[in-house]
């Protein structure tokens, strides 16, 4: 059995927040640009360096020094050879990158993560791993004994821009 780490049990708190189409943004979102100091207010900028770096910073751990980029988190944390449970992974994607959580994977081998700006919101997603630029856990962390990570059902949608 795993157990979240810290920064994951903040993620998973806000599963299902959402942008808000037009001119309007969401309040969660608003606050955490707002607690990370960013220079914009809207939802409507990818967003998902924004929700790795507000769960990370809640666990009050360092951020990169680029934490809104998705790919500046490939600079961060130690790298790992294989996911972990919580550990963030880093995804290429047309045009730029993406971020999330591992929480666990298919019988066919995808990884399921849990990230902010998946579909424009916040949850767990089906991701392929040819997209995998690498897996990352906190330098000031003991990485926990490896487990298997979770098994979960294929949500039956390969995530494939998450823009």
């Amino acid at each position: 059995m795993s157990v979240d780490p810290v920064w994951l049990v903040e993620a998973r708190k806000h599963e299902g927040v959402a942008e808000i189409p037009g001119p309007k943004t969401n309040d969660f979102i608003t606050r955490w640009l707002a607690g990370l100091s960013a220079w914009w207010s809207d939802d409507e900028t990818p967003w998902c360096g924004v929700f790795v770096a507000h769960c990370i910073k809640t666990a009050g751990l360092p951020l990169p020094k680029y934490w809104m980029r998705a790919k500046a988190w490939a600079d961060w944390g130690s790298p790992l050879a294989a996911p972990e449970h919580g550990c963030v992974v880093v995804f290429e994607r047309a045009g730029g990158g993406h971020v999330g959580f591992v929480v666990g994977r298919t019988t066919s081998g995808n990884l399921m993560v849990l990230g902010g700006n998946q579909g424009n919101r916040v949850k767990v997603s089906e991701f392929k791993r040819d997209r995998v630029v690498g897996y990352y856990w906190p330098d000031s962390v003991p990485l926990p004994i490896h487990t298997a990570l979770i098994m979960m059902s294929s949500t039956g949608e390969i995530s494939r821009d998450e823009a």
